[in-house]
């Protein structure tokens, strides 16, 4: 799921409330694979870098996501 989400935010430029909203649940229930990490490690320097523009930016749910990038 989370490679179908960083895909789409890479597709339109933008990540949505709900898409960071559902980033956020597989994280903290550890619903995913190894292989998405590089892919939200991928979103996270796109949005810092402000290639992906945030829907929800007063929300850091996409950076507690990754503190340590």
């Amino acid at each position: 799921m989370i490679r179908t989400i960083v895909e789409s935010a890479f597709q339109t430029g933008y990540l949505s409330v709900e898409s960071e909203g559902l980033l956020h649940q597989v994280v903290a229930t550890k619903c995913y694979q190894s292989e998405d990490l590089p892919a939200l490690a991928a979103l996270y320097n796109a949005v810092r870098a402000g290639k992906i523009k945030r829907e929800a930016s007063s929300s850091n749910k996409l950076m507690e996501l990754c503190p340590t990038m």
